[in-house]
């Protein structure tokens, strides 16, 4: 329910004209690429890597690439399924920080690593790293993720995307 409402509300920004998108005039050219990344997305929303870390991949690769639209939906998305604030507020020191698991540790380096490909990260002893807590379908699931959350942020920036602001009581 959370990932069809996220995609949903995704979609949405560009068929309000003027109201998020500050820079596409006729939103409908971008439907076929829409579709395309959405089923991306999916493919890799689709395993069994838990939903937590799916989320988390989306905030650190949206904090490394500044894309507020993107850090705002996927903020929200963690506070509904339940992501402590304190986690959230720490994930671009998560190497700091005593609460991630071995599991986020390794899907926060391979992010990192992918979603900044000119640091030149992408190693054989990281993959091996991740390989030991991922299997090597979930590896492909994990890359097809950041492969789909980085062109999010491409769009979302590149057409000048405004996040929408919300307010989280805590008993959500």
């Amino acid at each position: 329910m959370l990932r069809s409402r996220t995609a949903s509300r995704f979609l949405n920004i560009f068929i309000k004209e003027g109201q998020h998108n500050q820079r596409l005039s006729d939103p409908v050219l971008m439907a076929p690429f829409r579709k395309e990344n959405l089923d991306i997305q999916k493919l890799g929303e689709s395993g069994t890597i838990e939903k937590s870390i799916q989320e988390f991949v989306k905030i650190r690769a949206s904090q490394i690439n500044g894309c507020a639209f993107c850090l705002s939906m996927h903020h929200r998305d963690a506070l509904k399924l339940g992501e402590r604030p304190d986690r959230l507020a720490t994930l671009p020191a998560w190497r700091e920080c005593p609460w991630y698991s071995d599991r986020e540790r390794a899907a926060l380096a391979w992010t990192e690593a992918l979603t900044d490909l000119a640091a030149g990260n992408v190693s054989d002893e990281l993959y091996e790293e991740c390989r030991t807590v991922f299997s090597e379908q979930e590896m492909v699931d994990l890359t097809t993720l950041i492969i789909a959350i980085n062109s999010w942020n491409r769009l979302s920036i590149g057409f000048g995307t405004q996040p929408e602001p919300f307010a989280f009581d805590g008993a959500q």
